[in-house]
C-alpha cells in the first residue's frame, strides 16, 4: 500500500536537513552564532530550581507527553508533529495579536445581529416600512448570515482561512457602508442581504483559524476568551445605538430626495469593528496547518518560524532557535487535478473549470461530514446547536417583545374615552394623544399645528372643519362622516380613513413619504435591555473560560443548558418589566457557558480538512434555528406565555442531555 505522505526536504545551500526531533543535521549557522547563544551558560552545571522538591522539569513533561503519544499510525503523524511544533513555538505575542484581530471580526458578527433591530424604529419612518417590510428585513439578517456561514465555511477549507475571511469582511464593510446611504427600502434590503452574507463567514472561519495556532493545553481556555468578543459586539452595538440614534441632529440632508439621519450614522459606526479587523488581517499570515494540508510546505515552515521567533523574542529569548527542518504532509491530488484541468483554454474557460471543480470539492467535503467516522458526532452537534440557538434567539426576541407588550397594555389602560361629545367653533391648539372619541360631532372646528398620536374617532361627524399642519401616529377615522372639510399639509391619507363617507372634502399639499419627527421621544428601553443582556454575559463567559480545562467541555455544555432550562420556569413567577429584564440577564449569563463549550468542541471534533466546513454547516443550522425560534416565540406575544417557556425548556433539556453523550475532546490533538 502506498505511503499517503510524502517527505519534503528543505534544501538550503546544498544541504538537506533531517526530521524534526530526530537529531538530524541543522542549517549551518554563522561562526560566532553558537558562542553568542551559549555564552555564560553551562547546561551541565545548571540546576532546575524545582529538582529538590521532586517537581519534574517542563521539558521532561513534554518528552513524556510525546512518548505517550508514540506508536501512532502514519495518518496521525502530521497532527502529532504539528502539536509538537506548536508546543515549541509557545504561546505569546503572536497568538495575542491574532486574538485581538480575530476578536474584532467576531465582534463584527455580534454587532450585525443587532444593527437592524436597533435602527428599525427610526428606519421604518424614514423608509416608509410596513409591518411586512419590517418582518422581511429582520428575517433577511439571519437568512443571509446562514448562507454566508455555509459558503465561507466550505471555501475556507479549500481556499484558505485568511483569504476567505478577508474577502468576507470586505464584502460586509462595502455593503454596510452602501446600506447607510440607501434611500429606498429595496436598496437597503439588498445591501443588508449582501452585508449579512459577508459577515456570516466570520464565526466558522475565526474559530478554525485561531485554533490552529494554539497548543492543546491552551486551546479550550483561549477559544473561550475569544467567544467574549461576540458578547462585546452586543455591548458595543447597544451602547453606540443608545448614544447616536436619539440624536436627530447628527445627520444632514441634500434637498428633499437625500436624507441622512442619525440611524444611518449608527449603521456606519457599527461597521468599525469589521474595518479594524480587515486592516489587522492584512498583517497576519495564513494558517500553517491549512497550508500543510494542501502540501504548501515552504510557506507553512516560514509562518511557523515567524510564530516561534515572534513569541520568544517577546519573552526575552531571541537566541532560541527554530529547529524544525522537515514536516510530513499528506499528498493532495486535488490541486494538481485543478491545475491540469485549467491549464488550457481561454481565461473564462479556466475560471469556469476552477470554479466548478471548487464547488464539487466543497460539496464533497460537506457530504463527508456524514461519513461513518463523523456521522454520530455531526448528528449530536447538529441537535445541540439547533436546540441552543432555538431557545437562545427565540427568548432574545421574546424578552424585549414582552416588555413592549407590557408597555402597550399599560399605555392602553390609560386611554381617555369621549362619548357623544359636541364641539363647535373650537380651535384645537394642543396635541391629542391616547384618546378614543365615539359618536362625536365636530362643527366648524380647527385642528392646526398639532400632533395626533394614538387617536381614534368612531362614528363621528366632521363638518366645515379644517386640519392644517398635522403630524399623526396611529390615528384612525372609522365609520365617520366628513363634510366640507379641508386637509392642508397633513400626513393623513386614505389608510387613516376606514369605511368613512367623504362629502365635498379636499386634501391640499399633503405630506408625501415618511418623515422622522425630531421632537418625538425615542424609546431607549430597547437599547437598555440589550445592553444589560450583553453585559450580563461577561461574568459567565469569564468563568467558563477559566474553568473550561478544569471542568471539561462536555460538563460545561450539559450543565449550562440544563441550568438555563431551569431558569426559564422563573418566567411563570412574575411578568413585570423589571422582572423580565432580570430574568433575561440571568438566562444570558448562564447560557453563554454552553455557547463557549459548543464552539470549542466543534473545533476539536473535526479534522483540519473539514473543520471550517463543519463549523459553517452547524452555524448555518444555528441561524435557521434562530429564524424559527424568533418567529415562533414572537407570534405568542400577547396570547400566551406558557408555549414559549415550555418550548425553550424542552429544547434546552434535549440539547443538554445530548451534550452529555459527547466524547471528551479535552486531551485530543487537533487532527
Amino acid at each position: 500500500m502506498a505511503d499517503p505522505y510524502q517527505n519534503n526536504m528543505y534544501q538550503q545551500g546544498g544541504d538537506s536537513y533531517g526530521t524534526y526531533g530526530e537529531g538530524g543535521d541543522y542549517p549551518p549557522q554563522e561562526e560566532d552564532a553558537a558562542s553568542d547563544v551559549t555564552e555564560g551558560h553551562d547546561e551541565e552545571d545548571q540546576m532546575y530550581e524545582g529538582e529538590y522538591q521532586g517537581i519534574p522539569h517542563p521539558d521532561e513533561v513534554k518528552v513524556a507527553q510525546r512518548a505517550a503519544r508514540s506508536g501512532i499510525s502514519e495518518l496521525e503523524e502530521l497532527s502529532e508533529q504539528y502539536e509538537d511544533i506548536m508546543e515549541d513555538c509557545g504561546h505569546g505575542k503572536f497568538q495575542w495579536t491574532l486574538f485581538v484581530v480575530l476578536g474584532l471580526a467576531l465582534m463584527a458578527d455580534g454587532v450585525e445581529c443587532f444593527v437592524v433591530a436597533f435602527a428599525l424604529p427610526s428606519a421604518e419612518k424614514d423608509l416608509c416600512l410596513s409591518h411586512a417590510d419590517k418582518g422581511t428585513l429582520g428575517l433577511t439578517v439571519f437568512l443571509s448570515m446562514m448562507v454566508g456561514a455555509f459558503v465561507w465555511g466550505g471555501l475556507a477549507d479549500k481556499v484558505g482561512r485568511r483569504r476567505c475571511l478577508i474577502v468576507a469582511l470586505a464584502i460586509n464593510c462595502i455593503f454596510s457602508f452602501l446600506s447607510s446611504f440607501a434611500q429606498g427600502y429595496g436598496f437597503f434590503l439588498f445591501f443588508r442581504l449582501l452585508s449579512g452574507i459577508g459577515i456570516g463567514g466570520t464565526v466558522p472561519i475565526v474559530y478554525s483559524y485561531f485554533s490552529e495556532f494554539l497548543q492543546m493545553d491552551k486551546r479550550g481556555e483561549h477559544l473561550s476568551w475569544l467567544c467574549m468578543f461576540w458578547m462585546v459586539g452586543g455591548i458595543y452595538a447597544s451602547f453606540t445605538a443608545w448614544g447616536i440614534i436619539p440624536r436627530y441632529g447628527w445627520g444632514f440632508s441634500m434637498g428633499t430626495e437625500f436624507q441622512f439621519h442619525s440611524w444611518r450614522v449608527f449603521v456606519l459606526v457599527a461597521a468599525l469593528p469589521a474595518i479594524m479587523s480587515l486592516v489587522g488581517l492584512s498583517f497576519m499570515p495564513e494558517s500553517p496547518r491549512f497550508l500543510l494540508e494542501n502540501a504548501k510546505h515552504d510557506e507553512a515552515w516560514m509562518i511557523l518560524k515567524q510564530v516561534h521567533d515572534t513569541n520568544w523574542r517577546a519573552k526575552g529569548q531571541p537566541e532560541k532557535v527554530f529547529t524544525v527542518t522537515h514536516i510530513k504532509a499528506p499528498k493532495t491530488a486535488e490541486d494538481e487535478f485543478i491545475e491540469i484541468q485549467s491549464a488550457t483554454g481561454t481565461a473564462v474557460q479556466r475560471w469556469a473549470v476552477r470554479s466548478l471543480t471548487l464547488c464539487k470539492l466543497v460539496f464533497r467535503n460537506v457530504a463527508s461530514l456524514l461519513s461513518a467516522e463523523l456521522r454520530l458526532a455531526t448528528l449530536f452537534m447538529a441537535v445541540i446547536w439547533f436546540c441552543m440557538a432555538f431557545s437562545y434567539y427565540g427568548l432574545s426576541v421574546w424578552f424585549p417583545d414582552m416588555i413592549k407588550h407590557l408597555q402597550y397594555m399599560e399605555y392602553t389602560s390609560e386611554v381617555k374615552e369621549f362619548d357623544g361629545e359636541r364641539v363647535e367653533n373650537f380651535r384645537f391648539n394642543f396635541s391629542l394623544e391616547n384618546q378614543i372619541h365615539r359618536e362625536g360631532q365636530f362643527i366648524s372646528d380647527k385642528f392646526i399645528g398639532i400632533t395626533m398620536k394614538s387617536v381614534k374617532f368612531e362614528d363621528s361627524l366632521f363638518e366645515d372643519c379644517r386640519f392644517e399642519d398635522i403630524t399623526s401616529t396611529d390615528t384612525i377615522f372609522e365609520r365617520c362622516t366628513i363634510r366640507s372639510t379641508v386637509f392642508f399639509n397633513t400626513d393623513l391619507s386614505e389608510e387613516n380613513f376606514i369605511n368613512c363617507t367623504m362629502e365635498n372634502s379636499t386634501f391640499e399639499q399633503n405630506k408625501h413619504g415618511c418623515h422622522l419627527d425630531s421632537d418625538e421621544e425615542n424609546d431607549t428601553l430597547i437599547y437598555l435591555v440589550s445592553f444589560l443582556g450583553s453585559l450580563a454575559v461577561l461574568p459567565g463567559s469569564i468563568i467558563s473560560a477559566l474553568y473550561m480545562e478544569k471542568i471539561g467541555r462536555v460538563k460545561i455544555i450539559g450543565g449550562s443548558m440544563l441550568t438555563s432550562a431551569g431558569c426559564t420556569f422563573f418566567l411563570f413567577l412574575s411578568f413585570s418589566q423589571s422582572a423580565i429584564i432580570a430574568l433575561q440577564c440571568l438566562f444570558c449569563g448562564i447560557s453563554v457557558a454552553a455557547w463557549n463549550g459548543i464552539e470549542v468542541v466543534t473545533v476539536e471534533l473535526y479534522p483540519a480538512s473539514k473543520r471550517a466546513t463543519a463549523f459553517g454547516v452547524l452555524n448555518a443550522l444555528c441561524k435557521l434555528a434562530a429564524i424559527l425560534g424568533s418567529t415562533i416565540f414572537s407570534s405568542f406575544v400577547g396570547i400566551t406565555t406558557a408555549v414559549p417557556i415550555l418550548l425553550s425548556f424542552t429544547a434546552l433539556v434535549c440539547g443538554g442531555l445530548v451534550a452529555l453523550k459527547l466524547p471528551d475532546t479535552q486531551d485530543k490533538i487537533l487532527q
